[in-house]
């Protein structure tokens, strides 16, 4: 099983200020000492999901009836699960369920790009055991995980017979090469992929063996889990214009008559290729004795349906169309149509008026619409949405009807988010739903954030405002760099506006903790100064030029909003934007602010809309102890009498890669890094200008973290139980 990882820690409740301390709880090592012995008496003391903070305020699941499969047979070939026309059925012995709860599971962990061997054995087990406590019935993967992961799921169902876990294994193409090439027909593109489709059916039936190399785990793969493996989703969100430009290529090419899969007379040259590599699959699986529903991966930009209101000309520029893919009848369990849709993206859910004018619960719900569109469209087998969910982030990358944008969310509204959605989805007929995802990922970028980054480095920190690093149902909190100690800046008595301040570092932020004087001040400007060549107006309220960034704080109000020196704003780096949508500043500044959309044109009405933007830097007062109800995740400073505990997000001053301490400094509209000695602060209150001190820290080149239930993921467990046919 192996050691269990520092990682696996409980957060204790955070202290008033300053960030986490990662420490080891008793209990949880009693615990673990029963999990090395095979104890397995109770589950409420011996989970292995109890090594992550937050899981034993979530209640035991009620037994409901069995979950254990029950295979049936047909053509000779034993299958789990299959589909009935639009029904997916899971075999079970509690009968069949029509409804999956699902959630993805990526291949890596903070400090590490996908394929690079990250996850344990320990953490696969414990994740196991918290997904089953959570009510998820089904963990879909993207590609072949290590043999950890097929052992430690075994095992898992093995100690779980009536709530298993089951499997929907992915096989991704292997490099996105086609898109240059722009030829799915390419010879090394198809063998590669064929190769590829032919590890995973042996691995998943423990039969596999390879060499590691970059990017791709090796070992040796002998356990079989087969007796639990729902399905396959095979492929990858396709590039429209590449796919466009292949099927063009390929116009020719032969509709496909295989022995398991065929296309039918409607079918394009890319549905055409998927179907030989569905038919090869069910090839190599067939030679185990079984069969599973196969699909392959589709998304709204590439759907069937037409969007004529949709801005983008590339968002409804090809057609992929899971209907003219269709098994034979030498593959019993049949397909599926599988679907990575999201409720805030493409711009089409917010203008077609079919959609818009969808009625779900009571009131307009566009995406509730185009899942039902998209189910109504396969009328003749199931539908999954196989990838939902938004983003516990501070910063937000589009905006979506309902309030349901690509970010700007906290963990309890996020979690509440998604546990509607899933409801949705089987309320609209759907045949499952797998959230996105189980946990945060460092490494991830989105489109209105990467141009001020260093790339290289992401994955070694990790930053609120990039929402796609925060879909996770885990919070993957960082810990800090193991020789950043916390800082004295400043101890000055009797001093006015702030007696004492210290300092510490995380991946993730600054975190400054004030002691106020007895006396505090209204209103307060906290200044960051972390280029020592960068100067400017002072801002409003204050004399000092030096600072770089700035939190203006309102400490009655509890208001705040973080502003950034002319030469150091992130949007240079994106597009130019116009200074009517900007919010307001003073002079030589600017309010952080990400962009959430381009100017667009809608085709149907031939509305013009401006530039979207979000005001991320609108600071959210508030706790972010994860212990306490109130808190609120997005929350970046907090008052507590005379103590103010402030913590400010690395890109908010500034930085590209603090693990380096390289700022972003924008030169014609390109990203140019330069070397900062520190972050130097400095308070302004009622004129009085107080300087503090320099926090610094060391270069790091690794990243610490621990795992975390997050808040209201008690709300997705009862959409998960709610949904899942008992």
């Amino acid at each position: 099983m192996g050691d269990f990882p520092s990682q696996f820690v409980s957060a204790p409740a955070r202290p008033r200020f300053g960030r986490v301390k990662a420490i080891v709880v008793g209990v949880f090592a009693i615990s673990l000492c029963l999990l090395l012995a095979g104890g397995t008496s109770t589950p409420a003391v011996n989970s292995p999901a109890f090594l992550i903070s937050g899981m034993r305020e979530i209640p035991s699941p009620p037994l409901g009836s069995s979950w254990a499969p029950a295979p049936r047979e047909a053509g000779g070939l034993r299958m789990v699960a299959g589909a009935d026309g639009q029904t997916f059925q899971l075999h079970t012995a509690g009968g069949d369920r029509t409804f999956l709860p699902g959630v993805d599971l990526s291949d890596t962990t903070p400090g590490h790009l996908p394929g690079e061997p990250a996850i344990s054995a320990a953490q696969y087990r414990a994740w196991f055991a918290a997904m089953g406590w959570l009510g998820i019935r089904v963990v879909r993967i993207y590609k072949i995980h290590p043999p950890a992961f097929y052992e430690q799921l075994a095992a898992y169902n093995q100690d779980n017979p009536e709530r298993p876990l089951y499997l929907v294994q992915g096989v991704a193409m292997p490099d996105e090469s086609y898109i240059g090439k722009k030829n799915l027909f390419d010879a090394t593109v198809t063998t590669t992929f064929r190769q590829e489709l032919e590890a995973a059916a042996q691995a998943v039936a423990g039969d596999f063996s390879r060499s590691t190399r970059p990017g791709r785990p090796g070992g040796v793969w002998n356990t079989d889990v087969t007796p639990w493996l729902a399905g396959w989703i095979i492929g990858t969100e396709l590039d429209p214009a590449a796919a466009a430009a292949s099927d063009k290529r390929n116009a020719a090419s032969k509709r496909y008559q295989g022995k398991y899969f065929r296309n039918t007379p409607k079918s394009t040259p890319t549905e055409r290729w998927f179907a030989a590599r569905m038919d090869e699959l069910a090839g190599y699986v067939a030679k185990k004795g079984v069969s599973q529903p196969i699909a392959f991966v589709n998304w709204p930009t590439t759907d069937p349906l037409r969007h004529p209101a949709e801005p983008l000309d590339q968002e409804d520029l090809l057609q992929l169309d899971a209907n003219h893919v269709l098994p034979t009848a030498d593959w019993p369990a049949g397909t599926f149509a599988s679907y990575h849709a999201y409720p805030y993206y493409p711009d089409f859910l917010r203008y077609e008026s079919d959609l818009v004018a969808f009625q779900y619960q009571g009131q307009s719900d566009p995406y509730a619409g185009y899942v039902a569109a998209l189910r109504k469209h396969h009328g003749t087998m199931p539908t999954m949405i196989t990838e939902f969910g938004v983003p516990s982030s501070i910063g937000s990358a589009h905006d979506g009807p309902l309030g349901r944008s690509q970010g700007d969310h906290s963990e309890q509204e996020a979690m509440r988010i998604n546990a509607d959605l899933l409801r949705m989805m089987k309320d609209q007929g759907l045949a499952g739903g797998f959230l996105f995802g189980w946990m945060d990922e460092w490494y991830r970028y989105t489109w209105n954030t990467v141009g001020h980054q260093d790339g290289a480095r992401r994955k070694l920190w990790h930053d609120p405002l990039t929402n796609e690093q925060h879909f996770g149902v885990l919070a993957m909190d960082a810990s800090g760099p193991r020789d950043a100690a916390e800082q004295q800046l400043f101890d000055g008595g009797d001093a006015w506006p702030a007696r004492k301040v210290t300092a510490e570092i995380d991946e993730a932020y600054v975190h400054l903790d004030v002691e106020l004087a007895k006396s505090p001040p209204g209103s307060m400007i906290i200044g960051f100064d972390v280029l020592d060549g960068i100067t400017g107006p002072p801002m409003a309220g204050s004399t000092d030029r030096r600072p770089d960034a700035v939190f203006a704080l309102n400490l009655v109000g509890h208001t705040g909003q973080a502003y950034v020196r002319d030469q150091l704003d992130p949007l240079k780096l994106d597009f130019t934007v116009p200074a009517s949508v900007r919010g307001p500043a003073p002079a030589g500044w600017k309010p952080f602010e990400l962009i959430t959309n381009r100017a667009h044109t809608v085709p149907t009405t031939g509305a013009k809309l401006p530039i979207e933007l979000q005001n991320a830097g609108l600071l959210v007062h508030g706790t972010w102890d994860p212990a306490k109800d109130e808190a609120d995740s997005r929350a970046l400073w907090h008052l507590d009498d005379d103590r103010l505990a402030v913590r400010v997000p690395w890109a908010m001053l500034g930085f590209a890669d603090p693990s380096t301490r390289r700022v972003a400094v924008p030169q014609k509209g390109n990203l140019t890094l330069q070397a900062s000695p520190g972050v130097t602060v400095s308070l302004t209150a009622s004129g009085t200008e107080q300087a503090i001190g320099q926090v610094k820290w060391p270069n790091w080149n690794r990243a610490n973290y621990a795992e975390r239930l997050k808040q209201g993921a008690e709300r997705l467990r009862d959409a998960a139980l709610s949904t899942a046919n008992g």
